[in-house]
């Protein structure tokens, strides 16, 4: 097993995730088997609790795994299934040895950070990183760590303590610590790289490359004098500018020659590979060539509306994002996204601002489709619902996720049903079940937030005379998919029937057959909502359908995308 852990200073959010992500990818591109580890030093148990507007989106595997967005990174660019193992966590560390602790296990000794913590840490990457994670059931040949946080936070160092002692545990090992270059008055500042380095030094662990995350390109000069102050050689420095998109980093890195001083540090030996691995590698880089070159070779546009409730942190819908630019990529459109606060589009508030209604109107009104995704809370939804009816009256393309199929169903319920006030019973929980358009789900703890949701990959079966369906055809006329969940809440099946005669279509149900799980409108240009998250499982080469949908029909060429071979060529551009 060969070990890169990459890990950063300076400041948070410099890109350690996009990095560990690339340098997999190109692990991959030469023909071996690689997996990814994210350690995150919070002490919450995992991220399924924590509010989107501080972290960001919470990621969700196929086991029902609620973890770091970065762990989606790694899937979308390796094309790999995690398990909510390989994000570690302070709390589950800690947890486990008390647990270990309570059994007696540790036969009387006093409890430690050192050694207990940190042998555990060590003990759950060596297990985890052999875990199977692709197509092949075997076990992977390279793993790729990311460290998160900053080195010198008080909350990492058991983290930092725990790798310096597993680089000398294990045979193959390489650290990669990405550092900020300051441009200041047009000169590009080390400084900060430096003091970095030493901190990171001072702790043990010295970086077999730096990667240099700055908005220009670096000088000669400014790669000298990192490479001399921090002790390593100018082909252990990496620059990684500033770029189109974050799809070509993989392309920067291989131009800078990263994976032969790699090979050398970790021994690696493609000619021990099978020609097919080292095949498949090949075509891998080659798609991913072709990726990029027809997203800087596009020309025209598609713009889709967001409404959303966290739109002041983007992150807080990192998959949503990334499904839309896969999709994009490959209808070779250029993705603009106009970000609209769905309480913006609400008049009648206490917090209501004319300009920012108008604006917000205006935005959704010039945009070729609109997304509503998931979410929680009451804030916002009576604006959703208006962006819903707006699409549904005037044939805009339209994809509802999660709550999105939610608002979309109420606000039909209340249009053409004449259910006047229907609501979900997670804004109004008095209300009665018989009056509510949405309700609880049965079999969900309503008590304990954490990890009690519908959680993990389920089967979503495409009911009967649904061949019409645009959806069902963008899956390849599948009779059943398999896609990701995270809901306490399910359309109420009291109003099915009637909702149905009027022509919205329950086209999806689940595995019991009695949970909606898909609707959509025959005679619309593209209206589906899908209760499930498909953005959880859209890959960079294999774009989620229903959003493929989305930008097909706002780009007004569905009917050819359907029609092209490709679409169902999974790993392939």
């Amino acid at each position: 097993m060969k070990y890169v852990v990459v890990s950063g200073g300076v400041i948070s959010g410099i890109g350690k995730g996009v990095l560990a992500s690339s340098t997999g990818l190109l692990f991959k591109t030469l023909g071996y088997r690689v997996t990814s580890i994210k350690i995150d030093p919070y002490m919450n148990i995992d991220a399924g609790t924590m509010s989107p507007l501080e972290h960001g989106e919470c990621f969700v595997l196929n086991d029902g795994g609620e973890v770091d967005l970065d762990l989606g990174n790694y899937e979308r660019y390796l094309n790999i299934t995690l398990t909510k193992d390989h994000n570690i966590t302070t709390g589950k560390i800690y947890s486990h040895v008390i647990e270990k602790e309570r059994k007696g296990d540790y036969l009387g000794k006093t409890v430690q950070v050192v050694p207990h913590i940190t042998d555990a840490i060590q003990a759950w990457i060596e297990r985890v990183a052999r875990i199977p994670v692709d197509e092949s059931g075997l076990e992977p040949e390279v793993c790729i760590i990311e460290l998160g946080g900053t080195v010198g936070d008080i909350e990492s160092a058991p983290f930092v303590e725990a790798l310096r002692q597993f680089q000398f545990r294990v045979e193959n090992f390489a650290l990669i610590h990405v550092s900020l270059v300051l441009v200041i008055h047009g000169e590009q500042k080390t400084k900060p790289t430096q003091a970095a380095i030493k901190d990171l030094r001072s702790l043990g662990l010295t970086p077999d490359m730096i990667a240099c995350r700055c908005s220009e390109e670096l000088e000669t000069a400014t790669v000298q004098k990192i490479g001399m102050f921090c002790h390593v050689g100018p082909e252990q420095v990496i620059a990684i500018r500033d770029v189109n998109s974050t799809y070509h980093v993989p392309l920067l890195l291989q131009e800078q020659k990263m994976m032969r001083f790699l090979a050398k540090k970790l021994s690696l030996d493609t000619s021990l590979l099978t020609k097919d691995a080292r095949d498949k590698g090949e075509r891998l880089m080659g798609s991913w060539r072709t990726l990029t070159s027809a997203h800087d070779k596009a020309v025209e546009t598609v713009t889709i509306a967001l409404v959303g409730k966290y739109t002041n942190l983007k992150d807080s819908y990192l998959s949503v994002i990334k499904a839309l630019e896969h999709s994009a990529m490959r209808c070779y459109r250029k993705l603009k996204i106009e970000w609209v606060e769905s309480s913006d589009l609400e008049l009648e508030t206490k917090d209501s601002n004319l300009g920012d209604y108008h604006k917000a109107w205006h935005l959704v009104c010039q945009a070729d489709g609109i997304l509503v995704p998931g979410g929680f809370g009451s804030r916002g939804i009576e604006g959703m619902i208006a962006a819903a009816k707006y699409a549904r009256e005037n044939d805009v393309p339209y994809l509802g996720v999660c709550l999105g199929l939610q608002v979309a169903v109420i606000e039909f319920a209340r249009s053409v049903l004449g259910m006047e006030g229907t609501s979900s019973m997670e804004f109004n929980p008095e209300a009665e079940e018989e009056t509510s358009a949405v309700v609880y789900m049965p079999d969900v703890d309503q008590i304990n937030l954490g990890g009690t949701m519908r959680l993990g990959i389920h089967s979503t079966k495409f009911v009967q005379d649904s061949e019409w369906s645009k959806l069902r055809k963008l899956y390849g006329g599948a009779g059943s998919v398999l896609e990701r969940h995270r809901h306490r809440y399910e359309v109420n099946p009291r109003i099915i029937d009637q909702a149905e005669a009027q022509g919205l279509k329950f086209i999806g149900k689940d595995e019991s057959e009695k949970r909606m799980e898909i609707v959509e409108i025959k005679d619309h240009k593209f209206f589906v909502g899908t209760q499930y998250h498909p953005e959880y499982c859209s890959k960079v080469l294999d774009p989620s359908r229903p959003f493929l949908g989305l930008i097909a029909a706002s780009a007004g060429i569905l009917d050819d995308v359907l029609a092209r071979k490709d679409i169902h060529e999974k790993g392939e551009f």
